[in-house]
């Protein structure tokens, strides 16, 4: 049974009301319970978990310094290219935005990584739009290879491949695979994804599945938060972290989730989600699941990702560029959205050493060995 399967048995308006029905005494239990089911975890994301936040927050503290240490793994995305081919409404890559599209060659690549290297980076992020005839795999390869003797992890966030395909990239150094459902309301996705590869909303679902079969050494599950019910969504990406940990148990998961930043277009987030929501959101997946990885990028702004850096973030980025070429020059007006976060790489290292943790800069199991 595929994951589809599963999430088409669930309707979404049924999910929320059960979520807004949590009660009080619904939280308490499920805060005092040892192991955790899917309705346990709708309890933590509902209304009635805000008065509990400050429990939550120190119960993910205590979960996440066991399992990870009081470390902080850091990593840089690296945007290749900012051609794409979808039209999705809330990015700023969507093929109708009229902005300069690039597609960094050899060269240009190497000084972008000249750059990342000076900042003390090991873990890098590859990032493109969604154009399989300039940025396809055979680009991927290449530059693959290209950043494979400067760093000890490579990442990559990029458009949904054959299981075949990524048997080929994890054979040239691909470690991990971040891939975002978005949204994973199935009859409003069509609206915020009206057109090109992306719009296909069951061949992305299912990229987690490929990757898995492609034996992958992560993948790294989100959703846009902002397009709808954030409590709705959460549910759903449990649901989905849940199947996969069942079925392709030899593969690590990563969870991140990125709030609609300012970008190129007129898009405006359909629900409001706070800072306090994501604060609740993060505290109710660690103690759902105390192995998964939690990322928090430069979207947020420097004092709240100061406030979460003990409370069950696992991995941040610094001094991002989300521009091709943006390491390397002073440009930047190709972004994919607004960074928020500023600090550069040792600015973060010394906020994450003045809490009395370990910045890391390769990867994890390396690192806690």
């Amino acid at each position: 049974m595929k994951f589809l399967d599963i999430l088409q048995q669930y309707k979404w308006q049924e999910v929320e009301a059960k979520i807004l029905k949590s009660t009080r005494e619904d939280v308490e239990r499920t805060l005092n319970s040892s192991t955790l089911s899917i309705t346990d975890f709708m309890h933590l994301v509902s209304p009635a978990a805000e008065p509990y936040l400050e429990i939550m927050a120190q119960k993910s503290r205590e979960l996440t310094q066991r399992r990870f240490g009081k470390t902080i793994q850091l990593y840089i995305p690296l945007y290749l290219s900012n051609i794409c081919t979808n039209h999705c409404i809330y990015c700023g890559f969507n093929a109708e935005n009229k902005i300069h599209r690039v597609v960094l060659n050899d060269e240009q690549i190497l000084k972008e990584v000249q750059a990342i290297k000076a900042m003390g980076y090991e873990h890098i992020l590859l990032l493109t739009g969604e154009a399989d005839k300039v940025a396809g795999v055979n680009y991927l390869l290449n530059s693959i290879k290209l950043v494979k003797p400067y760093f000890s992890l490579i990442s990559a966030e990029i458009q949904p491949l054959k299981t075949d395909e990524y048997k080929q990239l994890i054979g040239e150094g691909l470690n991990s695979v971040y891939v975002y459902q978005e949204t994973y309301n199935q009859d409003r996705y069509p609206i915020y994804h009206p057109r090109g590869n992306k719009s296909n909303f069951e061949y992305r679902l299912e990229t987690p599945e490929r990757l898995g079969e492609a034996n992958i050494y992560k993948t790294g599950l989100g959703a846009l938060l902002g397009l709808e019910n954030w409590r709705v969504e959460a549910f759903f990406m449990a649901l989905h972290l849940q199947y996969l940990q069942k079925h392709y148990w030899r593969t690590k998961y990563s969870l991140s989730f990125p709030r609609l930043r300012p970008h190129v277009g007129e898009f405006q987030p359909n629900y409001v989600v706070t800072e306090r929501n994501l604060a609740q959101l993060i505290w109710a997946f660690r103690l759902f699941d105390e192995e998964v990885e939690i990322s928090l990028s430069t979207r947020e702004s420097q004092k709240f990702r100061d406030n979460m850096m003990t409370l069950g973030v696992t991995s941040m980025s610094a001094g991002s560029r989300t521009d091709p070429g943006g390491y390397s020059t002073e440009k930047n007006e190709l972004e994919q959205f607004a960074i928020n976060d500023n600090r550069t790489a040792k600015e973060l290292e010394q906020q994450i050493k003045s809490f009395g943790y370990e910045a890391v800069w390769k990867d994890w199991d390396k690192s806690l060995q």
